[in-house]
């Protein structure tokens, strides 16, 4: 179950409900209506309520999705909205930078909308010159369905411009999402665990193209 549901919904809810049948034992509340059980009452569906609207509805007014990529502007602007900050915190749990030093996508889902799993296969490709425009460095990171680093041979969690990637003749670059290496790509794999998982791409001093919304990331395609 996604964690951010455990937090903002379930967990609240439950408090919710503990909370109230707290108070119904302490002022012998009955089922019967009165004002203090409707306020009570209104009290705790107006909280649930918050939560479920900034989790699962706000984000969806700020998110851009490309690719099956979802990313966000404006987070970390000083003077952003509330709404919009809170949007961001709902979507990128964690520090979040002006978007000048750094730009964030996410994924859980191939290009054509499946559920990313270790059960299959991956190609990220990056047509000549096409790969993050930056001042400093990008890099792709892999997370299990629980967000958490996932084990592997190589000690290897991410691959970035600074990770050795192979160039084709051409000039562009293939990145293999796979559980197990691939054959002769070793250097260009980012190893993937046996179940579902999430890909991260960070871009750090991004390019103008990344600030005004033109580039877009290729979408995840699977390969078997």
């Amino acid at each position: 179950m996604n964690r951010s549901v455990v937090l903002y919904i379930i967990v609240p809810t439950i408090v919710a409900v503990l909370f109230f049948g707290v108070l119904r034992a302490f002022f012998h509340l009955t089922h019967t209506r009165s004002v203090t059980t409707d306020v009570v009452q209104g009290i705790l569906v107006g909280v649930a309520l918050a939560f479920i609207t900034v989790l699962l509805i706000l984000p969806k007014f700020y998110v851009t999705k490309v690719n099956g990529w979802t990313t966000m502007f404006g987070c970390g602007e000083p003077g952003s909205g509330l709404l919009l900050r809170a949007a961001c915190n709902v979507t990128f749990m964690g520090p979040i930078n002006v978007p000048q030093e750094a730009m964030y996508w996410a994924t859980s889902k191939d290009g054509a909308g499946h559920t990313l799993s270790g059960a299959h296969d991956y190609l990220l490709h990056f047509a000549a010159g096409q790969l993050p425009p930056n001042n400093a460095f990008w890099s792709l990171t892999m997370g299990d369905a629980g967000n958490r680093f996932v084990p592997n041979p190589l000690n290897r969690y991410s691959v970035s411009d600074r990770s050795g990637l192979v160039p084709h003749a051409d000039g562009s670059v293939d990145i293999y999402i796979q559980h197990t290496a691939p054959t002769a790509h070793e250097s260009n794999w980012l190893p993937a665990p046996t179940g579902n998982f999430i890909l991260w791409l960070r871009v750090y001093l991004p390019g103008q193209t990344v600030l005004n919304g033109e580039y877009q990331l290729p979408p995840i395609v699977q390969a078997s």
